[in-house]
């Protein structure tokens, strides 16, 4: 276990705190959590993100964030990392940012679809053809407020609702809308077997069931995972990418492409949360190539931002000690390679 000494003597409270109750099995009425807790505040990554948050309640960008994103994505945002940190509702500034991400929902329990920006990346597919509905307009602020501990509030749970009821048919989040008419994803971003199915959507989706206790377990976040897996994109650069992009090391920008990158480590996550086994051949090669990857010491090495590599370490070690070897988890999907743009027969 040579990881456990090196992830301890990391300068930040939070991750200590993390491995010490999620990895090494601590309660959080022991000694060392308590006086860690106390040293929280003064977190370097915590002091960051406070920095940034306005009167309001709302986040403000930096030249890292940039303003483009609005305030609901950019406070959603925050919201993610001062969750993961450890952070929750009896935080000041996690309860005005939560309160004022509320006070923008509306009475269907969505929030306004944003026509500038994060959400949109223009705004249009093409000059006179737009966007009526967007999962992600209610997913990502869904997800900050699930990462913050509010997904079990009665009015995070009306924004539930409202994605269950745009998932399509056969599984997964479509791009969006256009009145009545769903618009197919590009192909970089196509979900697997599923006509209208993108897989940047779907990924905020099942994210936010996945913070969820109960709903975590629900059959549409299964068919949403189980159609994620089928992607089967591995890449040794991507590892971590989500990590890194809430606790602040990665600009948190796009809109479609908020997901473009496939994490497997963020696959894993997803994997514990949800319900999928070491059954499932997917999530089992996941793990293998994870395994493969790892250092002499017990360590993953984040390639773009290698200081944060212990962040990683830490999740990609919580997620390979809750995986399961056996469960209820079913998959329908068949294993076929997954092509964004295959290519058109030739007629001749």
């Amino acid at each position: 276990m040579t990881w456990a000494p090196l992830l301890l003597a990391n300068p930040s409270p939070s991750l200590r705190i993390l491995v010490l109750v999620d990895l090494l099995n601590s309660s959080e009425d022991d000694g060392e959590v308590q006086e860690l807790k106390k040293l929280q505040e003064e977190d370097p990554l915590i002091l960051k993100l406070l920095a940034l948050q306005n009167e309001y309640g709302a986040w403000s960008g930096d030249e890292r964030w940039g303003a483009i994103l609005g305030s609901i994505r950019l406070t959603a945002q925050a919201l993610m990392g001062l969750g993961y940190l450890g952070l929750g509702p009896e935080h000041s500034a996690v309860k005005r940012g939560a309160e004022f991400i509320f006070s923008h929902q509306q009475n269907n329990g969505s929030w306004l679809l944003e026509t500038k920006g994060a959400l949109l990346d223009g705004g249009r597919i093409s000059d006179d053809v737009k966007y009526h509905m967007i999962p992600l307009q209610t997913a990502l602020p869904l997800l900050g407020l699930a990462w913050a501990g509010y997904a079990t509030d009665q009015r995070a749970e009306q924004a539930y609702d409202w994605l269950l009821e745009e998932q399509l048919p056969q599984g997964g989040w479509p791009s969006g809308r256009h009145y009545d008419k769903y618009i197919f994803a590009a192909g970089y971003r196509r979900l697997a077997h599923s006509k209208f199915g993108c897989r940047t959507n779907t990924t905020a989706a099942v994210n936010a069931l996945a913070l969820h206790p109960k709903r975590r377990m629900h059959r549409a976040a299964r068919r949403g995972l189980d159609l994620l897996l089928a992607h089967e994109h591995r890449q040794a650069h991507t590892l971590g990418f989500e990590i890194a992009r809430i606790i602040g090391a990665e600009r948190p920008r796009g809109g479609f492409t908020y997901f473009k990158r496939y994490d497997v480590a963020q696959m894993l996550d997803l994997s514990w949360r949800v319900g999928a086994s070491l059954e499932d051949d997917r999530v089992k090669d996941n793990v293998r190539f994870v395994k493969e990857l790892q250092g002499p010491y017990g360590l993953w090495e984040y390639q773009r931002h290698p200081e944060i590599s212990q962040w990683v370490t830490f999740d990609l070690l919580r997620s390979l000690s809750r995986l399961d070897e056996e469960t209820d988890w079913l998959s329908k999907e068949p294993r076929t390679p997954f092509q964004p743009y295959p290519k058109k027969p030739q007629r001749f």
